[in-house]
């Protein structure tokens, strides 16, 4: 019988095994982005927002078992096998064969390396803010393979594919999510 988790129950996870402020912020703002596309798509925003939040949650401690790890983990927490199948797919071709089929697999495939991007191109500006972040910001960066030079650009361009959304689309939308939750991330600016 799986169990299925709150959000909650989510964090404390997460919190366990991971330590890296950075990495904690990254899981909200995929989570955020998750929680967005649930809305605008009428699916289960807190389902969409638990598996954002917890995708990366082996990576600060095994890195080399990405996913294989959280798969362990959550199959012990006894959670749902759609929920870490998800998780599994968003690092396809990475470390994983499991390739997106579902929506939600889809979504969270293609927002997870461009909120990295997002958060890069906000933490350059000189308000430090996410909250004036523009898509043409973002693109203008997307060339230089410097800039945010961990952010697989390709991974994008496939997720974007797959929702069959044009990318400057796909960056408004978690530009706006994250925008939601500036503060947590850290990213509402320099106090003027």
């Amino acid at each position: 019988m799986s169990h299925i988790p709150t959000r909650n129950e989510a964090y404390q996870m997460l919190s366990t095994y991971t330590k890296n402020p950075s990495l904690l912020i990254h899981a909200k703002a995929v989570e955020a982005c998750m929680r967005y596309y649930a809305r605008k798509h009428k699916e289960d925003e807190e389902k969409w927002g638990i598996i954002g939040l917890v995708h990366d949650m082996d990576w600060d401690q095994y890195p080399e078992e990405h996913c294989k790890k959280t798969r362990e983990i959550l199959e012990h927490a006894k959670w749902p096998e759609d929920y870490i199948r998800a998780i599994e797919s968003h690092a396809w071709l990475a470390c994983t064969d499991v390739e997106p089929q579902s929506l939600l697999e889809k979504t969270l495939y293609a927002v997870d390396e461009l909120t990295g991007l997002i958060r890069t191109t906000a933490l350059i500006r000189p308000s430090k803010s996410v909250l004036d972040v523009k898509v043409k910001s973002v693109k203008r960066n997307w060339k230089n393979k410097r800039f945010a030079a961990g952010v697989d650009r390709t991974v994008i361009e496939r997720g974007a594919q797959m929702l069959h959304i044009e990318i400057p689309d796909l960056i408004l939308g978690c530009i706006e999510a994250m925008q939601e939750v500036a503060e947590e991330l850290n990213l509402k600016g320099i106090p003027a």
